[in-house]
């Protein structure tokens, strides 16, 4: 395991920063996997506009989900989310990171 490998795995474990969630592929069986989130708001241009948002992106390990797909849903403590557009590998091939939306 690399030192990059064995760090994103004490990310991902840490109670403070990684939270339990289920992954479910669309018409799948649901997964426990753990999640790292990132509600981050987001400042779109549109052409002499800025549209502020809110968003929901989360982290996913690779080892956990290895093609997650728009459509596919996550569970986080209650609540349902679908993921919206292309997930994103990082540098590493270590993470997915995910846009979601409310179901």
């Amino acid at each position: 395991m690399s030192a990059f490998a064995a760090a994103v795995g004490a990310l991902f474990a840490d109670p403070n920063i990684g939270r339990d969630a289920v992954y479910i592929v669309d018409g799948g069986v649901p997964v426990p996997v753990r999640i790292v989130a990132r509600r981050a708001d987001t400042i779109t241009d549109f052409g002499d506009a800025r549209l502020w948002s809110e968003t929901t992106r989360v982290d996913l390990r690779v080892t956990e989900v290895a093609e997650p797909r728009p459509g596919d849903r996550i569970e986080i403590g209650g609540d349902t989310f679908l993921i919206q557009g292309e997930p994103v590998r990082d540098r590493e091939r270590l993470v997915w990171t995910v846009d979601l939306r409310p179901a």
